[in-house]
């Protein structure tokens, strides 16, 4: 590995330990990023999301049209209670997992937390054109993007261990960026005997 990843006391990416739970508002990338940073690391690689769908048969803006969002964050609960007792995963989860307290005491106990932060303009950028995304299928979705950032900004600010503005770099610079910011969180939380 590049030393510029090597963290404090010469640890490497390679040392991260644990899972890493991956949190931010839908198009913040956590899926791409979680892809990646789980093969780099050689840890297992799960979407919450996407286990919902597996199991369900059906997309997510399926269940909030049947269920409604109640109905959904239901079934999300219940596969992040049992992801995160798993060991050595990355988890990107879904972008309202974070509006249950218990996910948030989950997430923050059982792993490090990382909160993906990108702008209301960029996010709407990524996600305008997907129609899988029940939450923005309104009149008007960027100001809808931007009350949901507003409510939940807070939120993944409380729960993260660590934030990484994704701004526009590449996914590999943003990957290498973040393996740098875990290692130091880890060599700090080492240090300090957290």
């Amino acid at each position: 590995m590049a030393s510029y990843l090597r963290g404090r006391g010469g640890r490497s990416p390679a040392s991260i330990r644990g899972n890493i739970f991956l949190v931010g508002m839908m198009g913040a990338g956590k899926t791409s990023v979680g892809r990646v940073l789980a093969k780099r690391l050689g840890k297992t690689f799960f979407d919450s999301d996407h286990v919902i769908e597996e199991r369900t048969g059906v997309r997510v803006s399926v269940i909030f049209d049947i269920e409604g969002e109640e109905g959904f964050r239901s079934r999300e609960r219940a596969v992040i209670a049992e992801l995160t007792e798993r060991e050595d995963i990355v988890l990107a989860t879904g972008g309202g997992a974070v509006l249950s307290e218990e996910n948030r005491r989950l997430l923050r106990e059982r792993g490090t937390v990382v909160y993906l932060r990108a702008t209301v303009r960029d996010l709407f950028n990524r996600t305008r054109h997907d129609k899988n995304r029940p939450l923005l299928q309104t009149d008007d979705p960027q100001a809808r993007m931007a009350e949901i950032f507003e409510q939940r900004d807070p939120l993944y600010r409380e729960v993260a261990h660590v934030v990484i503005e994704t701004g526009s770099p590449s996914l590999p610079s943003l990957v290498n960026r973040l393996e740098a910011q875990l290692v130091a969180h880890q060599t700090h939380a080492a240090d300090s005997g957290q």
